[in-house]
């Protein structure tokens, strides 16, 4: 660990509601409202299409699908590191309306004056944009279990780095 991020002071983290337009620099919003569907096997199934944008590259990679269960995290959370994926993307969405708290930073060198916060909703869920710094998954409130799409293969696809001064959200609002 950075001795230097153990002496700094955790700044505060404000946590924005998860909108498309407000996450767009860091990947996909994934919902169904607004989303582009049609009905399939003869008018029994609704299809909500292309929600995101899955990502796999580097040495023979394949996309994976996995479920995780997340533990339950509540007020304060305090964050000292990222990761991110730099051959892939990676999507999280809750199977079971589990809300998440969302932390990213921009893709490329982190920059931790640029490190965001948001909260999804039950019905949302996430697809990081191939390299975007992001906390690992933050089930609020509750345990949670997540679909989650993201690339195996060969070659390292996870980079952790230790924040020179952690962040700690001291309050969350679980939106309906």
């Amino acid at each position: 660990m950075n001795s230097a991020a153990a002496t700094l002071p955790a700044l505060p983290l404000i946590v924005e509601a998860l909108t498309a337009e407000a996450f767009a620099p860091f990947g996909d919003v994934l919902e169904t409202a607004n989303a582009q569907h049609f009905p399939i096997n003869a008018g029994t199934t609704t299809r909500y299409h292309d929600l995101a944008r899955v990502c796999a590259s580097g040495e023979a990679p394949r996309v994976l699908f996995n479920l995780f269960d997340g533990q339950a995290w509540h007020a304060p959370i305090n964050i000292s590191m990222l990761e991110r994926h730099p051959l892939g993307s990676q999507a999280f969405y809750p199977v079971d309306g589990a809300s998440m708290l969302i932390v990213v930073a921009p893709p490329g060198e982190l920059d931790e004056q640029a490190i965001r916060a948001f909260i999804s909703r039950p019905d949302q869920g996430v697809n990081y944009a191939p390299g975007t710094w992001h906390h690992p998954l933050l089930s609020l409130q509750r345990p949670g279990r997540f679909a989650v799409v993201d690339r195996g293969g060969a070659g390292n696809n996870c980079d952790e780095q230790a924040l020179l001064q952690p962040r700690v959200v001291r309050q969350i609002i679980l939106p309906d």
